[in-house]
């Protein structure tokens, strides 16, 4: 369950879609893959290596708080947080996009689109409501459906692959270098997860073998299978084309097997992007219920119904998720789908950046955890994950900062309001 949760959370909406961006800088995108492969696995690395030193539910929050304090703790739970559920925006958007294979009239009616996607949202929330387990069985099957499918058409694919359409290197109007680094800030979309396998660590047997497992197996795994159908879909669907479809993968599964192929691969895709919401949705809660059991956030994010799900905290997340698609739902799915996950990935970025320098940190607070022989490799592994990710943010771009900054900005007077509550309190209860 735990590798299928990492594998089912990466392959999701990410790949699925992100074609159809990636389209808009052209095939020089297919290198932008091969490294943020590299530096997804370094990352797994680094979450692979913490979770064996604190092996607690809240993932990058508890390495964080361990390593530089309370309010970077707050800090990286806060950006995670919304991460997810920005996140969980934009696969629901990609739900509807393939959902339009068999429902054209959702690419054209905004408003139907919304209440489609809304309706996807708050129907996984009421599973995961129901409890940890359930999500993780439905979680389980969901992954087995659509990896097959996708690790199929991928293969299949590369056999049809028309050289001409891949000389549509550059069309980003951009240097090489520029279009390079746009297209790895798109592409590690499609790997945040790789650390999901060490958020619910409380609820997992035996986490300090199975969290790196599932962790490394289902990065290398993934990233295979993203490289491979990348190159298949812009080597078959010619560039001009890819960029203004919704359902790449369904046009693709269209051309090599025909009429069925497109309906049977929109199927897969659509199972792919409800097996990523359900994981995503687990997980909303979790973040937010480890910082309050830390009292840095409010405690009724702490409260678990009878089947152990922080239910506040799921329905306050699916509520924000309501609340932008409504936001944006004027927009083609596309265009909504390319903002919300640059949003969404920059805000998970500030989580990584603290996470790979942590390690450092917690070394030399807690000397006892270091390996004599292992600790140059792994301080190694950190700075270069550092250094791809915060490369990766600066690729972002101007406007996706922007709205990052504020993002991240608006957690400070948050940390103050709670911490003039805890101190209330205390007052009050010394009194």
């Amino acid at each position: 369950m735990l590798t299928a949760l990492v594998v089912g959370n990466m392959i999701g909406s990410g790949v699925f879609l992100l074609p159809s961006s990636l389209a808009r800088i052209g095939s020089i995108s297919v290198f932008s893959w091969c490294i943020t492969a590299v530096g997804a696995m370094l990352l797994a690395l680094v979450f692979a290596r913490l979770s064996t030193l604190f092996p607690k539910t809240g993932g990058p929050y508890v390495y964080c708080r361990e390593g530089f304090g309370n309010f970077v703790g707050f800090q990286v739970a806060y950006n995670y947080w919304v991460y997810m559920w920005v996140g969980n925006a934009a696969i629901a958007v990609a739900f509807t996009g393939y959902l339009t294979t068999f429902w054209p009239e959702l690419a054209h009616n905004n408003l139907l689109a919304f209440f489609v996607t809304a309706g996807a949202v708050w129907l996984f929330t009421l599973v995961n409501i129901i409890g940890v387990h359930l999500a993780g069985v439905v979680q389980l099957v969901l992954t087995i459906l659509k990896f097959f499918p996708l690790l199929i058409i991928a293969i299949v694919g590369i056999f049809f692959i028309d050289m001409h359409n891949l000389t549509y290197f550059n069309v980003s109007g951009e240097s090489n270098f520029s279009a390079l680094s746009s297209g790895a800030m798109l592409t590690l979309w499609a790997f945040l997860g790789m650390e999901s396998a060490s958020i619910p660590a409380d609820e997992v047997i035996d986490p300090v073998k199975n969290i790196p497992r599932a962790t490394i197996i289902g990065t290398a795994v993934t990233a295979l299978v993203y490289i491979l159908s990348t190159v298949a879909i812009m080597g078959v669907i010619p560039i001009p084309e890819l960029r203004n479809t919704a359902a790449p993968f369904a046009d693709l599964a269209g051309i090599i097997f025909g009429g069925w192929g497109r309906f049977a691969m929109g199927a897969a895709a659509i199972i792919s992007c409800i097996g990523a919401l359900n994981g995503w949705i687990l997980l909303q809660g979790q973040i937010p219920l480890a910082a309050a059991k830390d009292d840095l956030f409010p405690k009724k994010f702490a409260q678990l119904s009878k089947r152990r799900a922080p239910v506040f905290g799921i329905l306050i997340s699916s509520a924000f998720v309501t609340v932008l698609l409504a936001l944006n739902f004027n927009k083609n799915l596309v265009d909504q789908f390319t903002f919300i996950i640059s949003l969404a990935t920059l805000a998970a970025i500030i989580a990584y950046l603290y996470t790979t320098v942590a390690e450092f940190v917690i070394y030399v607070k807690y000397p006892e955890k270091m390996e004599r022989g292992k600790i140059v490799k792994s301080l190694t592994i950190s700075a270069l994950a550092f250094g791809y990710t915060f490369w990766a943010m600066i690729s972002a771009g101007q406007e996706i900062i922007f709205y990052g900054a504020i993002l991240m900005f608006t957690s400070i007077p948050i940390y103050g309001w709670m911490e003039w509550q805890k101190y209330r309190n205390m007052a009050y209860g010394n009194n």
